[in-house]
């Protein structure tokens, strides 16, 4: 079915530059603007001072603003890491949510506004072909520095549109919020967070843990590895596991099907 955009509108930013060569865009990072209003991230997103942009901004009413050419590098990740990469301004577009955040009174993302991120993100992974292990929220990213776009946003929407990965929580796992897991199990649940893509650092994994827990347990973020956490990391790490493993056959068979017909 062919996927109906939302209306846009061009508010063009200085603040981008070339990707390198060669090109190439193979990921989707979401944001939510923090600040009072979508004039003021508007203004700020396009002030050369700044140094800051994305790709595109989504209204709360729905209306979606073009700033940044998806072939340039817009500058909205920073310091960034995902799955081993780096510098992830370079492969990745931007998309910001308008939302005053968790400073200026976080609330949830309206329906309009969820209907036209909806819209905008599945046109941008048909056409640019990016897989769903590689669509992420700024704080997945940059988990030290930001929350974004935090635990009311809708994830489990966009999965069911075809957009990043949510794997249903299994029924027939009880509640064990608190308790804790013991060293084997610590060492298999830190390994699972790696291996979704998060930059898991000696001695500092709260952070990482609490965007986990934002996008993939939003009822409780507090960074610690509790048994449900633990039991929430091996159910997502099974299913970018599985989300690979199929990315890798279709490759195969992309590549296969190219060789038969040459």
């Amino acid at each position: 079915m062919p996927i109906t955009l939302p209306a846009m509108r061009e508010r063009p930013s200085p603040n981008h530059d070339g990707r390198g060569e060669p090109p190439r865009i193979d990921m989707l990072v979401l944001h939510y603007t923090g600040m009072q209003s979508a004039a003021v991230a508007l203004d700020r997103l396009c002030d050369p001072a700044a140094r800051v942009s994305c790709h595109y901004l989504v209204d709360e009413d729905g209306t979606v603003w073009r700033l940044v050419p998806e072939a340039r590098r817009a500058w909205h990740a920073g310091v960034s890491y995902w799955a081993g990469g780096r510098e992830l301004n370079y492969v990745s577009l931007g998309i910001e949510i308008v939302n005053p955040g968790h400073e200026w009174g976080y609330r949830p993302f309206p329906e309009p506004q969820m209907a036209a991120v909806e819209a905008l993100c599945g046109d941008l992974v048909a056409r640019h072909r990016i897989p769903p292990d590689r669509v992420v929220g700024h704080s997945d990213i940059a988990p030290e520095r930001k929350s974004d776009p935090g635990e009311l946003f809708n994830w489990l929407r966009l999965a069911r549109a075809g957009v990043g990965i949510w794997p249903e929580p299994a029924a027939d796992l009880p509640p064990q919020r608190g308790r804790g897991v013991g060293v084997v199990a610590r060492v298999r649940a830190l390994a699972s967070l790696a291996r979704i893509g998060y930059e898991v650092v000696a001695g500092n994994e709260a952070p990482a843990l609490a965007a986990f827990q934002r996008r993939f347990r939003p009822a409780r973020w507090d960074g610690r590895l509790d048994a449900e956490t633990a039991a929430r990391l091996a159910e997502v790490h099974a299913a970018y596991d599985e989300a690979r493993h199929a990315q890798a056959r279709a490759r195969r068979e992309r590549f296969n099907a190219y060789r038969r017909m040459n």
